[in-house]
Formats: structure tokens, sequence, C-alpha cells
């Protein structure tokens, strides 16, 4: 009778060692999977970080083109302002003459009228009118 439990404990003891075998693979198995999802999770979040890099530097760029595209603008457009509005100062030259400079050339504005563009330099208003205004023979 020893001998039948014996075989029974060891028989018991065989299976219990199998299924604990067995137990130990399934976990390793499912390790692995588990580490396998994470690795491919991890590239695809790496990917998605790179892309979405890549769009804001895109973005960056395009932004710094437009901000030149529009600094170029808003110099072309005070170039444009400047010559179509000229600039005037109100200095009382040895003859009276009020002088206004049009795209960097200076114009003067004859005794004749000189009253009139005064008032008109006062409220901003540059504009040639009339036959009193001529370019000097010589720029200043």
């Amino acid at each position: 009778m020893s001998l039948r439990i014996k075989s029974v404990v060891d028989r018991f003891v065989q299976e219990l060692k199998e299924a604990l075998e067995a137990d130990i693979q399934d976990r390793i198995m499912k390790e692995r999977e588990m580490q396998s999802y994470i690795e491919e999770r991890e590239r695809e979040v790496a990917e998605r970080e790179a892309a979405w890099k890549a769009e804001l530097s895109r973005r960056e760029a395009e932004i710094a083109r437009q901000e030149a595209r529009l600094k170029i603008e808003r110099e072309n457009l005070e170039k444009e302002k400047s010559v179509l509005m000229g600039t005037a100062s109100n200095q009382d030259n040895q003859d009276g003459a009020l002088e206004i400079t049009v795209s960097g050339e200076k114009y003067r504005c004859l005794r004749l009228c000189a009253g009139r563009w005064r008032a008109e330099a006062a409220r901003g208003i540059l504009r040639c009118v009339g036959a009193g205004f001529h370019k000097p023979m010589r720029k200043s």
C-alpha cells in the first residue's frame, strides 16, 4: 500500500510540476505579447509625434514666410504712401517758400501760393495744385 501511495503522490507531484511549468510558459508568452504590444504602441506614438513636429515646423516656416511677405508689403505701402503724400516742412526759407519732398526729391512752393501750401500742410494735405509748384535746379 505504501508503494501505491507513493506512486499516487509522485504522479500528483509530476502533474503539479507540469501544470506549474505550463502556467510559467503561459505567463512568459503573455509577458512577451504585452511587451510586443507596448513596443508597437510606443512606435505609433513616436511616429505621430514626429509627424506632428514636422507639421508644426512646416506651419512655423509658412508663418515666417507670411510675416516676411507682410513686412515687404508694409514697406512697399510706406514707400508708396511717402511717394503719394510726400513730406512737408514749414520752415521759412529766405524767400519764404515751402519745401515739399516727394519720393526723395525736393520741390518748392513759390511765395505766390506759400500761404495756401502752409495751410494744407498743417492739415496734412499735400498735393500739387496750381502753377506755383516747381522743382529746384539743385537737390538739397
